[in-house]
């Protein structure tokens, strides 16, 4: 099943992400994560590369697992990092032969240690050159990463969604964006890829905040913002975990409720391997 068919059918669609976890203790909490996530019926999963492309065969081989063991369908992450033309054709290769229809293609974070990002002998510097390669050997669905507050590398929004065009033309068949927590900025965004003709579908990506320090990371390194109401509450909350994922609960499914009332396609949620708010953000979501 492709993607682009399942955003094409009229109905929220609602999919989850997950990373490679690092040894058997992280994989059975993922597995579990899954597990308890299942009966929500996601309309598919996606599964990460590590930093650098570090875990290129951990995602493939959870990626197949998750869709030939769970039974749910499965996205692969897809990144320049560390790889040339050749090297990213066995990949696909490898992800056609496991069943899978869908990539996202990332250019990827440069490796730890690195300033910048510099592309691999014989490899690509940009998504839309992956996306473009993709589109040209393999009949995958390719999904691409959109960010409603700029790129951390360019936070110029013009120059940003031109960027953009580039990979819709190269192939991307629908987009998913970075996290953010203040609606206007994915609504302030949409209306700019489409007044600048972008027509594919563009998947909200949220994350419900379990924890104000890994988020405040987060957010620093992917250049999104914390409204300064939703940080007063998570910082009222203190210490205390369970007060913490209220506040970040309650706040992301306003945020999901809002976004589906204004025309979103659906909601991407990025679980961290956790099952526990995404399961209270869907059940807030069905009273």
């Amino acid at each position: 099943m492709k993607i682009r068919d399942l955003l094409a059918g009229g109905r929220p669609v609602f999919s989850f992400e997950f990373f490679p976890p690092k040894d058997e203790a992280g994989e059975g909490a993922l597995f579990r994560a899954i597990a308890e996530l299942k009966p929500l019926s996601p309309a598919f999963v996606s599964v990460t590369y590590g930093a650098g492309g570090s875990t290129r065969d951990r995602t493939l081989a959870l990626v197949g697992r998750i869709q030939s063991e769970m039974g749910l369908l499965a996205m692969a992450h897809l990144t320049c990092v560390g790889a040339s033309r050749t090297e990213i054709a066995g990949v696909l290769d490898r992800l056609k032969a496991l069943g899978i229809e869908n990539v996202l293609a990332l250019r990827g974070d440069p490796p730890k240690g690195a300033s910048a990002f510099v592309p691999s002998a014989g490899g690509f510097a940009h998504a839309n050159e992956l996306a473009g390669f993709v589109r040209g050997g393999w009949p995958f669905c390719i999904g691409g990463a959109c960010y409603p507050e700029g790129h951390p590398e360019c936070r110029d929004l013009t120059r940003g969604i031109e960027h953009l065009k580039l990979k819709v033309a190269a192939g991307a068949d629908f987009l998913i964006t970075q996290l953010f927590f203040d609606n206007a900025d994915y609504f302030a965004f949409v209306k700019r890829a489409r007044a600048a003709g972008i027509s594919v579908p563009i998947v909200p990506g949220l994350m419900p905040v379990t924890n104000l320090q890994q988020v405040q990371r987060f957010t620093a390194m992917c250049g999104a913002r914390i409204p300064e109401d939703l940080l007063g509450r998570l910082k009222a909350a203190g210490e205390d975990p369970a007060a913490v994922q209220q506040v970040g609960v309650a706040h992301a499914t306003a945020q999901a409720r809002a976004l589906l009332e204004g025309g979103a396609p659906g909601v991407h949620f990025y679980t961290l391997n956790k099952s526990a708010a995404t399961r209270e953000v869907f059940r807030s979501l069905l009273r």
